[in-house]
This record gives structure tokens, sequence and C-alpha cells, in this order.
């Protein structure tokens, strides 16, 4: 994509000068990060990194990832209640990859016992980047959705005031009206207030479960604060606390400190090293409880990349969603190539494809957080390693992206001020609230008696709790 900073980007001390009063400017407005150093004080801070300048985005493009998260809000919330689907998904997966099936075996055993919660929550990130066509025109492609601990709506909220500033202080005004409002923190309390009110109990509290040290804690600030304005009180516990001081009552309502919680926020739980034999007892206490869990397990099942893969299937999007086939042609329009690497013909295939071309592929485990995937030399000596191994069925193949880089320069704490090459990630949050008067988990979706959608532009920020552009 064409940009217009170019002659800008030609100028050392004009950059230099901007970069202090972005920098400043950030500071300002909240985009913050707590310091490698401390990362569980507030004493000292930092600022988030970020591009001096705005990246471009085709207005046919955004239009298209905001149409299609009304699409994936409701594919994500049928994935999430079709038990038979997600048996048949993860069978292979559970038997390789332990984390996965920790989740798992916590899923079939509140699905055993009844699932006590009614109301449903969803706050999900579609990240996508822009292929480069033969013709060279952009279009659309998902990498992954995030359905536990999507972040950075706070940060992104403040992000175009920075933005704006930088280009008025060229007095490039016409291009500072441009850059979006953006608000992701306000449309994520929005579906939490939602679930809180949906639950029914004017005195309950929210849980968010936090991570003792987090970096991104003002992130989470924002949407604590949106909630507080509307007189819903957050309390922020570690796995730990709820091990030791969470309970449930007969009616399996679920009390921290003696306080009834409506809705539980899991900004943690998302990775391996998050969990002791404590946290996961924890997180089944949480998940056998009536209060809206964002997200319940099931909905976290639905986030791996093995049933982003098989979503990927013909047919698959039509069993469940039937009778909506705009819906699924909007889906199927964003995804890349997804392969199976389970033990079999279809998996032997892909790896050789992927042995004889490496560029055109990425290796991606279950995992969340950023930082897990394999490419290149990498990815060929992994699935060296791997293609003999039943364990290989814990990966999935994607096709790998390529989006067209584009000059910026990036601003980080203790960098020189440089222009690069950058790419770039859209986000787009979805929300979602179900109420059903009579949820089962059925091999087809239901609909539910009450949804509420909102939707916003997030910032370019892949990854769950990591800083932008690591």
């Amino acid at each position: 994509m064409a940009t217009s900073w170019g002659s800008l980007l030609q100028d050392e001390q004009l950059l230099e000068e901007l970069a202090r009063q972005a920098v400043d400017r950030a500071l300002a407005e909240g985009v913050l990060l707590r310091t490698t150093q401390e990362p569980s004080s507030s004493d000292v801070v930092s600022y988030a990194p970020f591009t001096l300048f705005p990246s471009l985005v085709p207005s046919a493009l955004l239009e298209q990832a905001y149409a299609v998260q009304m699409d994936f809000n409701l594919l994500v919330d049928a994935v999430s209640q079709n038990s038979a689907f997600l048996e048949q998904t993860l069978s292979s997966t559970i038997k390789m990859d332990n984390f996965t099936a920790h989740l798992f075996d916590i899923y079939k055993q509140v699905l055993g016992e009844g699932i006590a919660q009614t109301v449903f929550l969803g706050l999900n990130r579609s990240d996508y980047m822009f292929q480069r066509s033969a013709d060279g025109s952009p279009a659309l492609k998902q990498i992954e959705i995030n359905t536990i601990s999507a972040s950075f709506g706070g940060l992104a909220s403040r992000t175009p005031a920075v933005h704006q500033h930088v280009l008025n202080v060229l007095n490039k005004t016409k291009e500072a009206a441009k850059v979006l409002s953006n608000n992701p923190s306000k449309g994520l309390a929005l579906g939490i207030a939602k679930a809180w009110e949906l639950y029914g109990s004017a005195n309950a509290q929210v849980l968010l479960i936090a991570q003792e040290k987090e970096r991104n804690i003002f992130d989470q600030r924002a949407i604590e604060n949106e909630l507080l304005a509307k007189k819903i009180h957050v309390i922020r516990r570690r796995f730990e606390d709820v091990s030791e001081k969470g309970s449930l009552d007969q009616d399996r309502r679920l009390f921290m400190d003696g306080q009834e919680i409506a809705v539980v926020y899991f900004r943690d739980g998302y990775m391996p090293t998050q969990y002791s034999t404590q946290n996961w007892k924890a997180r089944l206490l949480l998940e056998r409880s009536c209060a809206v869990k964002c997200p319940d397990i099931a909905t976290q099942l639905t986030g791996t990349k093995k049933v982003q893969q098989e979503l990927s299937r013909a047919g698959v999007l039509e069993m469940l969603l039937p009778g909506q086939p705009e819906a699924v042609a909007r889906l199927r329009a964003t995804f890349a190539g997804l392969y199976s690497l389970d033990m079999g013909e279809e998996g032997d295939q892909a790896i050789n494809e992927a042995l004889a071309a490496p560029n055109r592929f990425v290796l991606k485990p279950q995992r969340e957080g950023g930082g897990n995937n394999l490419y290149g030399e990498e990815m060929v000596q992994a699935l060296e390693q791997l293609k003999d191994r039943e364990e290989r069925a814990s990966y999935i193949l994607m096709e790998k992206i390529e989006p067209e880089p584009f000059a910026n320069c990036l601003l980080r704490p203790g960098s020189p001020v440089r222009v690069v090459q950058c790419i770039s990630e859209l986000g787009i949050f979805g929300v979602y609230v179900s109420n059903f008067c009579l949820r089962r988990q059925v091999p087809f979706s239901r609909k539910p008696c009450f949804r509420k959608v909102e939707k916003d532009q997030s910032g370019f920020f892949p990854g769950e709790e990591h800083p932008p552009f690591t």
C-alpha cells in the first residue's frame, strides 16, 4: 500500500523532533506500559511502542472487516455450543497437547455436571493482514481470532490522539481529520456491563483474573474505568486468590472474599506457564459457577488453531451456520490456506508441500500470546523432527500471508529514532452477549433469546498481552 509520508521520512532532524513530541503526547494520553524491570509496579512506567505516523488501511477492506466481524461473532458462539464438533475437531490435538487437553478435561467435566451459566459473553478480536494479490491489489486475510484476553482495546483507544497531534504539528490538518475515532475499551465495557445486567444481581461485582506481573495493566484499567463510570465495580485477583478465597454456594453462585461475582473477565489463563495445579483447580471452580465467564472454557477452545483450521474445510461453515449463505461467503473470503497435520495422507501431503516451499507456510502450535509460530529454517527443522511423530497433530500449517511493506518510524523506549520497513495487522474487536432461555450442547447452533453486538476498530497490535511490534 502506498503511503503519504515519503518526504517526511527523509528528514532526520524533523523526525527526531516529531518523535519527542509524539512520545510526550503518548505519555500524556496514557499509552503506557509498566517497565520490564518493575512489571508489578506503576511507580515507573514508559510508553508502549507505536509508529510515529498512522498506518493506512484501504477503506473497502476496513468496511469488509467490520461487516464480517458480526459473522465471526455468530460463528464463535455457534462453535462454542457444539460439543460434538469441538470433541471431534480436538480429538487428535488433546492426545498430544497437554495444555489443550487440560482445558478440554475441564470442559467435559462441567458439561457432564451441567452448565450453570446462562448468560454468555464474548470479547473477541479478529486479526488480519492485507495479502498482495497477483494484480497488486490488497485482500483481507485473517491471521487468527482471539477469544481470550484480547488485548490493547484500551491503548488503541488513546492512540488516535497521538497520531492526530503529530499530523497537526506538521500542519497536516486534513490528514489529521481523517484519523478515525477509535474507542474499543468503551465497546468492551458495554459488553461486560450488559452481561452484568443480565446476570441480575445489583450488588454483584466483576472479577478480573490478572497476572501478578502485568506490564499491560493500563490497557485493562481503561475497561475497568469505563465500568466504574457505570457504577459497576471490578476487583482484580489472581488464580491463586481464587483458589484460596473463592467459593460456590448451593446454587453455584460464585463468591470472592464473600462478595458475589456476576462476571469473570480473564486477562490471564491463555498459556501453559500461567497454570499451576492450584491454578487449574481455581479455573475449574470458576467454570462450575453460574457467573458469566469471558470467555467460558468452550469459547476458549473455539479460539484454538486446530478449530480455525477445521473451520476452513468445505461444508463446515454451512453446517455451523445453516441457512446463512451470505455470512458463510463473507467468512470464507477472509480465510488463508489452513492445513491439518494429523497423522495420515492429508497431513503427510501438507508437510511435504511445506518442506518443498517453506517460504509459503507458517507452522502454528495451539498457543496464544504471540511469539510461538515457526517460519523458514526453524519451521523446516521442526517439521523434519515431527513428520513421523504423532506430536505433529498439536500443530497446524497456515499459508504465509505476504502484505506489502511500507516505511514508517517505530518508536520504542530506549531505541533510536529510525525509519524501517513495517507490516501491519488490523484487529477488529467484536462483542456479543447471549442470554439463553435454554442452552444445551447440541450438534447445531441454536439462536439465543437475546443478542447484542458492539463493534469497534482496534489498533494495529498483534499478539495478546504483549507490546506491539515485538
